[in-house]
Parts: structure tokens; C-alpha cells; sequence
């Protein structure tokens, strides 16, 4: 039998290994779907926002962790209105993306002022866009660059999520 101890190293280390995935998988992913808005290579540089917002490195810092925090708790939120505008689409019923632009809108605005550059083109696209594929791609290499800015973050957040789904 399988105490309680070891279900939960199985289900931490199960994320880590999707951490790990997605940052290895998230360059080729990037690169073969978003060439065209040029953010394959992209880095962030926090010294840029450090600069411009007059905040020192370890304010920028705490605020791009409740960046990845805000962008991973809002990629189910994305999800479920792609989801819902698909299932509209297959009923016949017109489309309204007022709500995932509004989404959009609001972390672009965070992704501005902090300075990440390839979160801002990402979700310009999603705010543009009427391609539900599309749109789902750019969820994720919202996803992946979230993981990218700050890993351990990224995994404490996910790790938080899936306790909440399991309540």
C-alpha cells in the first residue's frame, strides 16, 4: 500500500518532469509556431525594467513571480473560453471573444509595464485573433514563457493548482 507520503513525492516529481518537459519541448514549440512574431530566442531582461519603472532588482523581481502566477492561473481561464467558443462554433451560434480579449488585456497591460516582450506580442496575437487553434497555441507559449521567467514559481504555482482541483 501507498501511504499518503509517497503519493505526493510521485505527483511532485511527475511536475517537475513536466517543468522540465516544457522548458525543453518550449524553444522548439516557440520557434516552429510563432517564427513570425520573432520571440523564439527571446530573453528577459529584468535590468530593462529595473531601469524603466525606477524599482529595484528584487521589486521587479517579486512582481515578475506574480506575473507567472497571474499568467498560469490565467491559462485556465483561456483554455475554458476556447473551449466554449468551439463548442459555440460546432452549435453554429456566432462567436463572442469579449471575454478571452478581456483576459488578454488585463495580463498584457502586467506584461507592459514588466517589460516582457514576448508575452506582450503573444497576447497583442490572442487580443487580434479569431483562429481558436491559434489561439490555443499562443495559451501555450504564454505557458512556456512563464516557465521560462521563473521555473521554481512556475512549480510551486502548478503544484498549488492541482491541490485546489483536488479539494
Amino acid at each position: 500500500m501507498i501511504d499518503y507520503r509517497e503519493k505526493r513525492e510521485q505527483k511532485n516529481a511527475e511536475l517537475r518532469r513536466n517543468i522540465d518537459k516544457l522548458l525543453d519541448e518550449g524553444s522548439v514549440f516557440i520557434q516552429k509556431n510563432f517564427e513570425h512574431l520573432e520571440i523564439s530566442n527571446y530573453r528577459y531582461q529584468i535590468n530593462e525594467a529595473v531601469y524603466e519603472l525606477y524599482l529595484d532588482e528584487d521589486t521587479v523581481g517579486e512582481l515578475v513571480k506574480d506575473y507567472v502566477v497571474q499568467i498560469l492561473k490565467s491559462k485556465i481561464v483561456f483554455y475554458k473560453h476556447i473551449h466554449e467558443l468551439k463548442r459555440d462554433n460546432l452549435e453554429g451560434r456566432d462567436l463572442d471573444y469579449t471575454d478571452i480579449r478581456n483576459l488578454a488585456h488585463k495580463n498584457l497591460g502586467v506584461a507592459r509595464n514588466l517589460r516582457i516582450k514576448d508575452a506582450q506580442k503573444l497576447l497583442e496575437a490572442i487580443m487580434q485573433e479569431n483562429n481558436l487553434d491559434y489561439l490555443r497555441l499562443c495559451v501555450k507559449a504564454l505557458e512556456i514563457g512563464a516557465v521560462r521567467l521563473n521555473p521554481l514559481c512556475a512549480y510551486e504555482t502548478l503544484k498549488l493548482i492541482e491541490i485546489k482541483k483536488s479539494l
